[in-house]
Formats: structure tokens, C-alpha cells, sequence
């Protein structure tokens, strides 16, 4: 192979990328996790409150304490598979029907997430905009709440439709954003409420009992007129299924978990830290301030807008709480429209999920020509919540309801399977849910059981509650359900070689191999991959490599006798399926790592010559390898720094790792190169200097002209016909006293 200074219009380079490989940090994840679950406090205290009563806070602190072992769930399961999610996991575990059951509620959940956030944005809004009318003595300035609230939630979603489809970068950095101004706004309200509360004091909130649970018309579905909701532990866990949306938003963190930066086990451990204090202190805090500080004779008329009402119950002047309350509804519209953000980002990558396994067809993962995200995804999910929008009508308590079925049977069936999981796969965990007992070497997860039972629980007793719910949900499950069934029947008569989990990459044909194209520094580090299960070295090079100052390009070359100069291959020829398969692999161990590599495919007829050749024009400082099936590592070596002699001058300093599983890597410096000498080396050229600077060269004489001399001897010794035989043995005799364990050097 070779690469003409000259170059034509051939396709010698192939460089691919994938959907939406760009790693966050866990503030970014965080951001994007709390813009669905702190949107909740803007709508969960008025919905549980017109369920359940006054007590609704202490079922949404409940809640949102038992969050935090849902999220330890999703935190194993993300652990254990790279991908994470409810269809991978559950998958895996109970098979491919339960996971497409599983993932068929959860895109109820999704669908709803946004037109909920949506429309109680523009209640907000509404408020806002009928009470200003109301302070400034303009009437004219009223507007209907639902109707102008479903305007504004379709506006929202058609919004971050687009900033999903340049991708998910752009949209994290509208939820960071977001998220900080949000804090602004928390502060100043928990202040301000604190100092309202110590001001003029406050009305109690009442335990959960039988006497404070008071149910509304709505609230027991088919329970209505049993026995049961009489009975104080039934009413609990009826109060806990209408407060269950203050924990919407959990299986966002594990399809964000892909995007997640190294290391990722870590910044997940931190990012759900993070949701967990802030959506406690936000969500719990807003509920019990507003029973506290809102009288009950007003109270009903805040529920759909609980925010905005109690910062018009603060201490102080009328226009600086109208002024808070427009800040108030400010950061709410946009948390809120956050939160539509995260409900396509969410369905995006769950369908992602679906789509790689077969179920889906492949053409709905076709990446967008220029921004590389899945594009027609993206226009479904939106187009379905758009639809949801308008079948509502701006009905928030109507969406809550049935929004509430998708989030607790998607975390019961993630709990059940990766409960199971345990015991299918009970190797070794990067990360376990605690309360782990062993009894005669079998681990009993108690912790893990416990969390599953109660979200069973909470689903059961949801179904017996919500018929609205139950009804749309299991709707929308079925349709679902049928709509995956059909479609991966079909796509499994058209499967090849490798059906399933592949990934879809954009293709760039290139006539030269430019490091520009390939967006690498000078002095990255190329990796030569060929075999998807044998991917060790890439491991390892990721593990020790900061690709925030070094770049990985990894490179495979498509091996054809006609080389670089056939004319006749398109960038689809020289990426074909198997290159596709294996640059799958490449992309899942890289997000498993949290690093982002550059893909490159060469067409070569020798794949060495096709490397170093690269590398070149790359100015690569370091080209890594896995152990051959051919070659011994030294053998490889010689063959790679041969390939390195064929480049035309100057040629690059350059070395080659030859990565050999859990054993110390070899290394070869290639073309000329200060030698590693050992430490007896060193000595004997130090004792030569002495004994020649004692008898007459005094301080003249360096080290360096000791080795130079020695060298003009060695080449004259082996050029004599006499002595070349003599350099020979002594050369073998030096050989086979190295250590094998020595780092290798080759010329």
C-alpha cells in the first residue's frame, strides 16, 4: 500500500463515525437526570396533594428517600453491562419477550415525560401572565390556562427537537445551563420561605394517618367503595403510588450513563449523589413549604401552579413577590422544558437499545448526514409526544396519573432483572446494591429483594388505583409491544452474518490520510485492531491513556491485493459489514472506558506496511498491537520496523507496543534511537573513561567518545572477513543472558 504524494480521487481512507459517541462530565449527566426528576416538585405536590390530602409531603419525602435505592439498581445494572437500560438488563436476564414488555412501559413513561413537563410549564405561564393582569388592572392580558399551557408545551418539544437532532452535547449544555440558574432559584426560595416561616410561623403538616389521609374522587380507581382503603397501611401505600412521580426520571441516568466521561463508575457513583441531594432538598421542600405557608382555603387554587403560589404567600412588599414569582415561573418554564429535553434524550437512547438488538428496523438508526444523530428516531418519539399534547389538552393531573404507570412498572421489571442477574451471573460486580449476607458460599441479596418487592407493591396497588392510567397504560404497552414483535420478525429474515447489536456509523471517503480528517493531534497513539474478541490492547491503552492530551485513532485496514489503488472501491466497499462489526466492539469498549477514540479504515494489500504507513501521516508517536497469532512478539517487531525502513526520508521517530495480555508489554523503538543500555553497560563505558582519562586525556575526554570508538571498531570487526565470525558468537552470547522480561528494542 502506499499513499501518493500526488493523490487521486480513490477512496484510501474511510474515516467513520458514530451516533452520539461525545463523553459529559457527571455534572452534565446530573443536569440532564435532575431536569426530569427536580421538575417534578413543579407539579408532584399539587397532583399528590389532590389525591391524597394535606399529608401528600411526607409521602413525597418518602419517596424520595426510597429514590435513592432505585437509583443504587441502576447503578449495578450500569456497572455490569456498558449500555445499560431496561431492555439490555432485563434482556439478559429473562429473555427477549419480558424485555420488550419491559421497554414498551418504559416508552409510556417517556412519551409522557415530556408533554407533563410541557404543559406544566405553560401553567406556570398562565399564572403569571392572568396575575399580572389581575395586579396591573389589566384584563385584557388573561389567557385560558390549559389551552395556552398545550401551546407551550408543543413549542418546548418542537424546541429541544432540534437541539436533540445536532446532538446530545449541544443538549447537555442546555440542561447544565438550566440547572444552574435553577439553583439560583432554589436557594433564594428556601431562604426566603425559612425566614417567612421564622417571621410569622406556620401551619403543621400532619403525619400520615387514617384521620389525616383523605382521598379524592379520583384517587382509588377500582378500591372505590372496598374495604380496603380503610385499613392504614393499604391507605400508606395508596398515598406512595400517587407521590411516585417525584421519582420520574431514573432510567434517564442509565441511558446517559453511555455518555458518561472516565471514569465512569465513579462519575455515576457522583452524578446520582448529586441527584439525589438536590431533587431531595428541591422536590421535598417545595411541598411542605407550600402546605406550610399557603392557607387551605387558597391552597386548591395553586395545586396545578404550587411554586408560583407560594411565592406569593412570602414575607414581604407585594411587588418584590410578584417580581420572585415571575423569576419563579422563569426557571420553572425552562426546567420544565429541560425536562422535555430529557424525555427525547431518554426514548432516543432506549430505542437506540431496541434497535441495535434487531427489533426495530435498521434504516430508523440511519444517522443524520450532518450531525450524526438518529434523526428518525428522534422525529418519532416527538411526534408521539406532540400527539399526547393535544389529546390532554393541557390536563396536567390527567397526564400525571397515567404518566405514573410507565415509572413504576419500568423500575419493577430493572429491579427483577437485575435481582435475577445475581444469581445467573453471580460473577464478580464493579458496583452491588448493599445488605449482602453469604450463607454457605450463596450471597442473598437482601437489599437488592427488598427494593424490587416494594416496587412491586407500589405497581400493583398503581393498577388498582389509576383505571385511567391502567387502561392507557396497557394500551400503549400492547401497541408497543406488537409493533416490536412484528418488526423484529421481519428484520430476523434479512439478518446476516452479524444481526444484532451493531452499531451505525457515518462514512467519510478520503483520497489521502490526513490528520485533520481524522481529528488527531500530533503524537497520538494509532491501535491496529482486526479481531472484535480480541480487544485487550485497546483496553489497556485506554486504561493509561488521558485522550484529553493524547488522541486514540484506531485503525483497521481492509486487506485487498489491489491496495490503495483500487480505483473501483467506494468507502461502503471498504467498510463493509465486518469492519462494522468490529468497529461495534471498538465503540463499546471505548464507552466503556468513557474515552472517545477516532475510527479509520485503510484498504491495503500488507496491513503492516498499511499501519506505519498511517501512522506517518498521522505523526503518531506510538503504534499499539495486540499479541499475533502468527508472529512471536520479536518477530513482529522486526517485521514492523522493516515496514518502517520502506517510508521515504525523513522518517518519523516512532515505536510499537506489542500489548500481551496481563503480562508486561513489549517495546520496539523503530529506526534510529538513543539505546536502553543496562546498568552494567553503563558502568564498564564509566570505568573505560577513568582508566583512559588517568593514563593521558585527562578532562578532554568525554563518555560519548568512548561509545563513539568502541562503534567505529565493532562495524570495522564485523566488515573483516577475520573478525566477523568472533562479533557474531559474542552477539548470540549477549542474546541469551538478556532477561525475557526486559523490555525489547528493535533498529
Amino acid at each position: 500500500m502506499s499513499f501518493p504524494r500526488n493523490a487521486s480521487s480513490t477512496t484510501k481512507v474511510v474515516v467513520a463515525t458514530t451516533v452520539m459517541l461525545s463523553f459529559i462530565s457527571f455534572w452534565r449527566a446530573a443536569a440532564i437526570v435532575l431536569s426530569d426528576l427536580a421538575s417534578s416538585a413543579y407539579y408532584v405536590g399539587g397532583i399528590a396533594e389532590t389525591a391524597i390530602g394535606k399529608s401528600a409531603p411526607w409521602f413525597i419525602l418518602a419517596i424520595m428517600l426510597f429514590s435513592y435505592a432505585v437509583r443504587a439498581v441502576y447503578i449495578e445494572s450500569c456497572g455490569m453491562f456498558v449500555r445499560g437500560g431496561v431492555y439490555r438488563v432485563v434482556h439478559e436476564a429473562m429473555g427477549g419477550t419480558l424485555a420488550k414488555f419491559s421497554v414498551s412501559a418504559l416508552m409510556f413513561d417517556y412519551v409522557l415525560t415530556g408533554p407533563i413537563s410541557g404543559v406544566s410549564a405553560g401553567l406556570y405561564v398562565a399564572g403569571l401572565i392572568n396575575e399580572s393582569g389581575e395586579y396591573f388592572h389589566r384584563p385584557g392580558l388573561a389567557v385560558p390556562p390549559a389551552t395556552f399551557a398545550a401551546v407551550f408545551a408543543a413549542i418546548a418539544t418542537i424546541y429541544f427537537w432540534r437541539k436533540n437532532i445536532i446532538g446530545i452535547r449541544e443538549s447537555s449544555h442546555k440542561a447544565l445551563r438550566i440547572m444552574q440558574i435553577t439553583t439560583v432559584m432554589v436557594v433564594i426560595l428556601i431562604a426566603w420561605c425559612l425566614v417567612t416561616i421564622f417571621a410569622r410561623g406556620y401551619q403543621a403538616v400532619p403525619l400520615p394517618s387514617h384521620a389525616t389521609i383523605h382521598f379524592g374522587s379520583a384517587a382509588l380507581g377500582w378500591l372505590q367503595g372496598t374495604a380496603l382503603p380503610q385499613f392504614t397501611a393499604i391507605a400508606i401505600l395508596i398515598g406512595l403510588g400517587h407521590s411516585l412521580l417525584a421519582m420520574s426520571g431514573e432510567e434517564s441516568l442509565a441511558q446517559v450513563n453511555r455518555e458518561i466521561a472516565s471514569p465512569k463508575l465513579l462519575n455515576l457513583e457522583r452524578a446520582g449523589l448529586v441527584i439525589f441531594i438536590y431533587s431531595l432538598a428541591f422536590t421535598s421542600l417545595v411541598s411542605f413549604f407550600a402546605v406550610m405557608l399557603i392557607p387551605d382555603a387558597v391552597r386548591g387554587k395553586y395545586l396545578d401552579n404550587l411554586i408560583g403560589g407560594l411565592s406569593m404567600f412570602l414575607l414581604g412588599p407585594e411587588w418584590a413577590r410578584l417580581l420572585f414569582h415571575a423569576f419563579v415561573v422563569l426557571v420553572g418554564a425552562l426546567i420544565l422544558a429541560g425536562a422535555v429535553n430529557t424525555a427525547i434524550i431518554g426514548s432516543n437512547g432506549v430505542l437506540n437499545r431496541v434497535a441495535e438488538d434487531g427489533v426495530l428496523p435498521r434504516w430508523l438508526r440511519k444517522p443524520h448526514t450532518k450531525f450524526g444523530t438518529t434523526s428518525r428516531l428522534i422525529n418519532l418519539i416527538v411526534l408521539l409526544q406532540l400527539l399526547t399534547i393535544l389529546i390532554s389538552r393541557g390536563d396536567v393531573y390527567m397526564l400525571g396519573e397515567a404518566y405514573a404507570f410507565g415509572v413504576v412498572w419500568s423500575f419493577a421489571m430493572k429491579g427483577l432483572a437485575v435481582l435475577v442477574l445475581r444469581y445467573k451471573q453471580p460473577g464478580k460486580r464493579e458496583w452491588k446494591v448493599p445488605l449482602n449476607v453469604h450463607i454457605g458460599g450463596v450471597e442473598i441479596p437482601i437489599g437488592l429483594g427488598l427494593i424490587t418487592l416494594a416496587l412491586f407493591t407500589l405497581a400493583i396497588i398503581n393498577c388498582l388505583t389509576k383505571q385511567v392510567a391502567t387502561i392507557s397504560g396497557v394500551c400503549f404497552t400492547i401497541a408497543f409491544f406488537i409493533t416490536f414483535e412484528v418488526s423484529e420478525r421481519i428484520n430476523r429474515r434479512g439478518a446476516g452474518e452479524h444481526p444484532a447489536e451493531l452499531e451505525e456509523f457515518r462514512l467519510a471517503g478520503s483520497s489521502e490520510v490526513a490528520a485533520e480528517a481524522v481529528n488527531a493531534r500530533p503524537g497520538n497513539v494509532l491501535v491496529a485492531v482486526r479481531n472484535p474478541g480480541h480487544l485487550e490492547h485497546l483496553e489497556k491503552t485506554l486504561a493509561k491513556t488521558d485522550t484529553r492530551k493524547i488522541d486514540i485513532v484506531v485503525l483497521s485496514v481492509h486487506v485487498s491485493p489491489r491496495g490503495s489503488q483500487a480505483v473501483e472501491l467506494g468507502a461502503d466497499q471498504v467498510f463493509g459489514t465486518d469492519e462494522r462489526y468490529l468497529f461495534t466492539k471498538v465503540v463499546t469498549v471505548a464507552e466503556k472506558a468513557g474515552k472517545t477514540v477516532e475510527l479509520l479504515v485503510v484498504p491495503g494489500a500488507d496491513p503492516w506496511t498499511a499501519v506505519i504507513q498511517t501512522a506517518e501521516k498521522l505523526k503518531s508517536a506510538r503504534v499499539v498491537a495486540g499479541l499475533s497469532p502468527k508472529y512471536d512478539p520479536t518477530i513482529l517487531g522486526k517485521i514492523v520496523g522493516e515496514a518502517w525502513e520502506g517510508l521515504p526520508h525523513p522518517r518519523p521517530s516512532l515505536s510499537l507496543e506489542v500489548v500481551r495480555g496481563d503480562e508486561k508489554s513489549i517495546f520496539f523503538n523503530l529506526g534510529p534511537h538513543p539505546p536502553r543500555l543496562w546498568p552494567e553497560d553503563i558502568e564498564l563505558v564509566h570505568q573505560l573513561w577513568r582508566d583512559l582519562s588517568n593514563r593521558q586525556f585527562g578532562a578532554k575526554l568525554h563518555h560519548r567518545d568512548i561509545v563513539g570508538v568502541a562503534l567505529q571498531r565493532l562495524a570495522r570487526d564485523l566488515s573483516s572477513t577475520s573478525e566477523s565470525d568472533r562479533v557474531v558468537q559474542e552477539l548470540e552470547t549477549e542474546l541469551v543472558q538478556r532477561k525475557d522480561n526486559e523490555p525489547v528494542e528493535s533498529d
